[in-house]
């Protein structure tokens, strides 16, 4: 399934989800972000989401844009967020800021040696973290991203992508939902 047939299985309710689809995937939609970006962002955000279709339409989209590195570090953003995203936001929200001095005695190693670019993972890790809530990792990767010289518009194009990725999630899961509805309704 590619992204235009899995935006032609969502309902009238997704009608802006759609739109956002077909503008934010673009560079034209994204501003300051190359294409390769944008599907890595894409990607890891996909797999953040944890929907197998809408990881399967970003995949069959960006497969000429992205290299098999750039498919695994967008694995590797997803997986290594949602271990830090979860440990980071408790440290950032508990009460007893003595957390925050401990070590956190957690590997992740594939931040320093990500296989791509360092500019395009914390691109990918900061979209993750958007999604996951965790407002700790997010000040971390824009300070990253924009040390890196990514713009501040970069950033918003990130966080964008982030969101209609997930709001396309959640609309695939509300369609099911729906099918399921109807099908009750005739029984």
């Amino acid at each position: 399934m590619n992204m235009q047939q899995l935006k032609s299985q969502l309902g009238e309710y997704a009608k802006d989800t759609k739109l956002n689809l077909g503008s934010v995937l673009t560079e034209e939609g994204a501003p300051d972000l190359r294409q390769n970006q944008i599907y890595g962002i894409a990607l890891a955000s996909a797999y953040a989401t944890k929907n197998a279709a809408v990881v399967q339409a970003v995949l069959s989209d960006a497969a000429s844009a992205l290299s098999e590195a750039e498919v695994n570090a967008a694995k590797s953003a997803a997986t290594i967020m949602a271990m830090n995203n979860i440990y980071y936001r408790f440290v950032h929200l508990v009460s007893d800021k003595e957390f925050g001095k401990m070590p956190a005695k957690l590997r992740m190693n594939v931040i320093g040696s990500p296989g791509i670019e360092k500019v395009d993972f914390e691109l990918y890790s900061l979209a993750v973290s958007a999604i996951n809530g965790c407002g700790m990792c997010m000040d971390a990767h824009v300070h990253e991203v924009t040390k890196a010289g990514t713009s501040k518009t970069g950033v918003q194009s990130c966080i964008r992508i982030a969101s209609v990725i997930n709001a396309a999630s959640q609309a695939t899961v509300i369609g099911s939902m729906e099918s399921t509805e109807r099908q009750q309704i005739v029984a």
